[in-house]
C-alpha cells in the first residue's frame, strides 16, 4: 500500500509513514537507522513508544469524509518484549471499543516481521 500522507512534522522527522488504515486499524513502519538507536546500539524505547501510540492512536480517527477526526491519548501502557534490532520496525494499532468521546486500543510493534519487541495498550479521547 502507499505511505498515506501524515501532516505530522514529528512523524516525517522520525521517518514514519503511515503504511495501512482502515476502519479499526492503523499500520506504521519506520526505518531504523543510527538516529533510532540507543547507547546498547539498540531501538530506543520511546521511538517504539511513539510508534506504538500514534498506531494504537489513529485506529479510531478513520474516516472516509473530508474532515479529519482529531484526538489524544488519555493513557498508554508499552510493554517492552525483545529488543529492536533490525532494519524496520511495523507498529500495528487495533481498535478495542469506542465511544462517543473516548475509544480504547491496543498495539503490537514487530522488527523484519518476525519479532514482536512491544505490546501496548491505551486510552484515547476525541478532540471536538
Amino acid at each position: 500500500m502507499a505511505n498515506l500522507d501524515l501532516d505530522n512534522p514529528f512523524l516525517e522527522a522520525l521517518g514514519a509513514t503511515l503504511t495501512e488504515w482502515r476502519a479499526g486499524y492503523a499500520e506504521f513502519t519506520m526505518p531504523i537507522h543510527a538516529g533510532h538507536l540507543n547507547r546498547q546500539r539498540i531501538l530506543q524505547g520511546g521511538a517504539i513508544a511513539t510508534l506504538l501510540d500514534v498506531a494504537c492512536g489513529y485506529t479510531g480517527l478513520f474516516t472516509t469524509g473530508s474532515t479529519p477526526i482529531h484526538g489524544f491519548t488519555l493513557s498508554l501502557t508499552v510493554n517492552y518484549l525483545d529488543r529492536g534490532i533490525g532494519d524496520k520496525v511495523v507498529a500495528k494499532g487495533f481498535l478495542e471499543r469506542q465511544g462517543r468521546s473516548v475509544y480504547f486500543a491496543r498495539g503490537e510493534a514487530w522488527v523484519d516481521g518476525r519479532l514482536m519487541i512491544a505490546s501496548a495498550q491505551g486510552t484515547f479521547k476525541y478532540a471536538r
